[in-house]
Order: C-alpha cells, then sequence, then structure tokens
C-alpha cells in the first residue's frame, strides 16, 4: 500500500502510537500477571507450610520422626514443591527431602525464619522459601520450598496468551490505519488529476471528473473552484505578446 506524501507523518504517527500502546499493555500486563502469580504462589507456600504445622504437633511430641518424614515426603508431590524441612526451636534438622544431603546454604540459614526469602542453591535452581512455626515456634519451624522456575512457566505461559492477543491486535490495527489513511487520501489523488487536466486544458469531461465534482466535501468544493477559476480566464489574461513579435 503507497502512503501519500501528505499524509506520511500522519501515518507513522499512527504508528507510534500503536506501538505505544502494545508496549505500554504489555509491560504493565506482565507486571500484573508475575505479582498475581508470584502472590498467590507465595500465599500456596504458607498454607502448606500451615497445613505442614498444624499436622505435625501430635508427631513430633510424640517424637515419632519417621512418621513425620513420611508426611513432608508426600507434599513434595505437589507441583512446584521442591523440598520441606523442619527444624526444632534449637536449630536441629528434625526431618528433611533433600537427596542425598542438605545444601550449604540451608545449613547456614536462619532455621527459625517464616518471612519469605529466594535461595539459589547449586545443582538444583532458585526458590522461595517461606516458613510456619509450629506450635509459636516453641515446638520448631516448618520451612517449604518454591521451584520459581515452575512459577516462571506459569507466568510465561499467562503472558505470552495475552502478548498473542495485543500482536493480532497491533497487526490488525495498523492495516486498518493504512487502508483508512489511503481511503481518505483517494480524494486527494482524484483532484490532483482533474487540476492537472484543468492546467493542461484538457477535457473534463469523464466519469473521474463527474465524481470529483459530485462530491460534498473540501475536496468537492476545491474542484469546483478550480474549475470555476478555468471557466473564468479570458484572453485578455494572457501575457500580452514579447517586444520581438515572439510569442
Amino acid at each position: 500500500m503507497k502512503i501519500r506524501k501528505l499524509f506520511q507523518k500522519t501515518q507513522f504517527g499512527i504508528f507510534g502510537l500503536f506501538g505505544l500502546i502494545v508496549l505500554s499493555t504489555s509491560a504493565l500486563t506482565i507486571y500484573t500477571v508475575q505479582t498475581h502469580l508470584s502472590t498467590e504462589y507465595e500465599g500456596n507456600s504458607r498454607n502448606i507450610a500451615k497445613t505442614i504445622a498444624d499436622a505435625s504437633v501430635d508427631i513430633l511430641l510424640n517424637r515419632n520422626l519417621a512418621t513425620l518424614q513420611s508426611l513432608i515426603d508426600q507434599f513434595v508431590e505437589i507441583q512446584g514443591i521442591r523440598y520441606v524441612y523442619i527444624t526444632s526451636d534449637s536449630g536441629e534438622f528434625l526431618a528433611h527431602t533433600f537427596v542425598p544431603g542438605i545444601p550449604e546454604a540451608i545449613l547456614n540459614s536462619d532455621p527459625n525464619e517464616t518471612k519469605a526469602v529466594n535461595r539459589q542453591l547449586p545443582g538444583m535452581g532458585e526458590f522461595v522459601e517461606v516458613g510456619s512455626p509450629i506450635l509459636a515456634g516453641f515446638a520448631g519451624t516448618v520451612h517449604v520450598g518454591m521451584d520459581l522456575d515452575v512459577i516462571g512457566l506459569k507466568i510465561q505461559r499467562a503472558i505470552g496468551q495475552q502478548v498473542y492477543l495485543i500482536s493480532i491486535l497491533l497487526v490488525v490495527g495498523v492495516l486498518g490505519s493504512i487502508w483508512f489513511v489511503n481511503l481518505a487520501a483517494r480524494p486527494l489523488g482524484d483532484l490532483l488529476a482533474f487540476a492537472v487536466k484543468l492546467a493542461k486544458e484538457e477535457d473534463t469531461d469523464g466519469t473521474d471528473a463527474e465524481q470529483i465534482l459530485a462530491r460534498d466535501d473540501e475536496a468537492g468544493e476545491l474542484a469546483r473552484l478550480l474549475l470555476h477559476i478555468s471557466q473564468r480566464r479570458t484572453p485578455s489574461d494572457d501575457p500580452p505578446p514579447a517586444a520581438d513579435g515572439t510569442g
């Protein structure tokens, strides 16, 4: 599609506006989805940690560590949960799901921490860890690690679907704007062709001329004005002959 020079800046402005809308919408969508899903996963992790803490009270009172280990092994099967470990109030590791052993980053961390903590464990990946106290911390703390790769994959899928839709709207919008601009510029081309015929004193009879003269917009008014000026021209309007008799 060819765009007339008069409308090129307008068309580029439309392109820039669509681009700005797409970029701002995509950025807002990514931020909203990422924040929402991250908050949701963190909340689910806290709920799971609290569930384990509530269920392990009697087990800890009876010092049945085998049952405690069996309990946390079940929660690792939930999608997104990569590890669970329980520490006593003194910092002793009572049960965990790490194989073959507890990573150094976990061993050197605060066993009573319950706030969300981002961890990068060598050979395992990146995680967000939350904790829940058992009996207000007097019986220990439950720690649950959520795999950030799983969260990232969920975010990519959610964002990808919306970005596809936004991209389709961008392409349709750009093509539609080109079509509308060319539609608006078509009368200008007809008016230019009509003016050229008048300048060359060619016959202006014909379907094209009739169409431009019949328009009720600015293009039609200009065409009728040009025709009126052309018809009012008289021989006296012609430039006088040159002094040497030529022309």
